[in-house]
């Protein structure tokens, strides 16, 4: 019986070993998934309010996003479609972070009705797709920015 226990544990730390992953102990999410998930819901709430100081520094200076439409533009139009917005609804759910060292990809649904800053009207959802970098001050920045419209449930 001591040679089975001796054996399992020798096999789970080789396991632990090619795919760090698979321990139990991992089943938590780590401090940097938790901050990205912080930080999507944040921006997500700052949308809904049209409060672009919010994200404005969770993007990084050359940010680039393509949305739902196929248009890709950088952080000030994105910045100013925050501003003036007016939903009834806008908002964020099934966010998974999965970090890679200095990197992070987040991925999510977004539902949204209203009136975009640009006076766009809206009424869709959309599946979306975050790239996230550590940048060397320590601070997690949003890179760029994907959005796929979905069909509405």
């Amino acid at each position: 019986m001591k040679r089975v226990v001796i054996f399992a544990g020798l096999l789970m730390s080789l396991l632990l070993c090619i795919m760090p992953g698979a321990g139990l102990l991992n089943a938590a999410p780590n401090k940097a998934e938790k901050e990205i998930a912080d930080m999507e819901s944040r921006w997500a709430k700052a949308q809904k309010l049209g409060n672009a100081a919010v994200v404005a520094p969770m993007l990084a200076r050359t940010f680039v996003n393509t949305d739902a439409d196929g248009q890709t533009y950088g952080k000030e139009k994105l910045l100013a479609n925050l501003k003036g917005g007016q939903w009834e609804q806008n908002g964020i759910s099934d966010v998974k972070v999965t970090v890679y060292d200095h990197a992070a990809v987040a991925t999510g649904t977004w539902s949204g009705k209203g009136v975009d800053g640009d006076g766009t009207k809206i009424d869709r959802e959309e599946r979306w797709t975050d790239t996230w970098v550590k940048m060397p001050g320590g601070n997690w920045e949003c890179v760029a920015s994907q959005q796929t419209a979905t069909k509405k449930q």
